[in-house]
This record gives structure tokens, sequence and C-alpha cells, in this order.
């Protein structure tokens, strides 16, 4: 079982992304999916990273990043908007599961983006609780409703991932103390590969810097 609590942030992303390589190869190696795995986590869990994603039903964490059972703690709303009850299982995750490192997970034709796009523009906002998702995502794209439908994504990202600080201060004083590392992700549908686009805390932007866009 990965030991989380003792995992830098750094370490963890590398983890994360090493296993993106393997989905990417067409060589996954599908860890941890086995009898064994399923009786080694019965008394308890310890997840290296939370994978905060949106809930578009392509974007399935654990095979993406070619991982088993244990292995992320995976919260997922669509256009990955945050709220109390996001906040409050990412900060559970974070305190209780000492887990290093959060990794924030947009993609590429994301609907609740494209929609928040046309509202900015002057478009109609959906009905319904959906236009509760829908102007959440809008406020990281009022800045430029021009922007093209993957720079938008990026941005809202790229918003999450500072969010998600000023919104915690659970999250900030792990942040400030190097405990954790925040990672803003880009996910490409037709290929597969994850970008890297942000990081927040102490470690995440070296490991960026070393391995590029996606390598591990």
């Amino acid at each position: 079982m990965t030991d989380a609590p003792h995992l830098a942030p750094a370490r963890a992303l590398q983890l994360l992304l090493a296993g993106n390589q393997r989905f990417l190869s067409g060589r996954p190696e599908h860890p941890n999916q086995d009898a064994g795995r399923r009786a080694a986590v019965t008394p308890g869990q310890r997840p290296f990273a939370v994978v905060f994603g949106c809930a578009d039903s392509r974007l399935a964490a654990e095979i993406i990043f070619d991982r088993g059972l244990g292995d992320l703690f995976v919260v997922r709303t669509a256009g990955h908007v945050t709220g109390g009850a996001v906040l409050g299982s990412i900060e559970y995750a974070v305190s209780l599961l000492e887990v290093p490192l959060i990794a924030v997970l947009g993609h590429d034709s994301c609907g609740a983006v494209t929609a928040a796009l046309q509202a900015a523009r002057g478009g109609a906002v959906p009905g319904g609780f959906i236009r509760e998702v829908v102007e959440r995502v809008m406020l990281s794209v009022l800045a430029d409703p021009g922007a093209d439908p993957e720079a938008a994504v990026k941005a809202h990202v790229r918003h999450t991932v500072a969010l998600l600080a000023e919104r915690s201060p659970l999250i900030a004083s792990r942040l400030a103390a190097g405990q954790l590392g925040i990672e803003g992700l880009y996910y490409r549908l037709r290929d597969g590969v994850v970008e890297q686009v942000a990081a927040s805390g102490r470690g995440t932007g070296e490991e960026r810097a070393r391995v590029g866009g996606g390598g591990g």
C-alpha cells in the first residue's frame, strides 16, 4: 500500500503522472485491483492523492492514471465546481487521511465550460440546478469570455486551484507548511494526455518543471 502520509507532494504527483504515461503507452499495470488489495484496504484507506475532477463519464481517474483500490480519493462534480460538500470532502482527505496532493482535473469539450462561455457572451443560462453549475464556472471565464474553449477550461482549472486555498484555511495551512500541494491538470480526450497547467504549494511546481507536460 502506498504510504501516503510519508509521501512528499512532488512524489505523489510523480506517481500520478507515471500512471498516465502507462495508460498512454497502452501498457497499463492495473495495480491494486485484485483480491489481495481488496483485503489490504478493508481496515482503512491511505490514498496518495485527491483527484477533484469533472463528472464527465470519459474522465475516470483510476483508469487514466492507472491506479487501483485505495490509491485515489476521487471527488467529482460537473465542471469540477466547488461547494461546501466538495470542500468538506477534500478537507476530510487532507486532514484525516493526510493526503499530500490535490489534483484538479479539467478536460477539453467540457459542457459546463461551454455553457458558461455562451452565457458570458450574452446567451441564455440553463434552468434548474444546472444554472448553479454554469454560474459557478462563469466566475472563471468572465475575465475573457471571448477565449476559445481550451483556454477557458485551463482558466477554470487555475481558478479552482486558487479557490481551494482561498476558501479553506485548512488547505492553506497545509500548503504553507509544505505538507500539501495542489496541481491543476488538463486532460485531452482524444489522446489521453494529461497536461499540467497550474501548481500551488511547495514541491509540485518543481516536479512540474522537471517532468514537463505529463511525463513521469
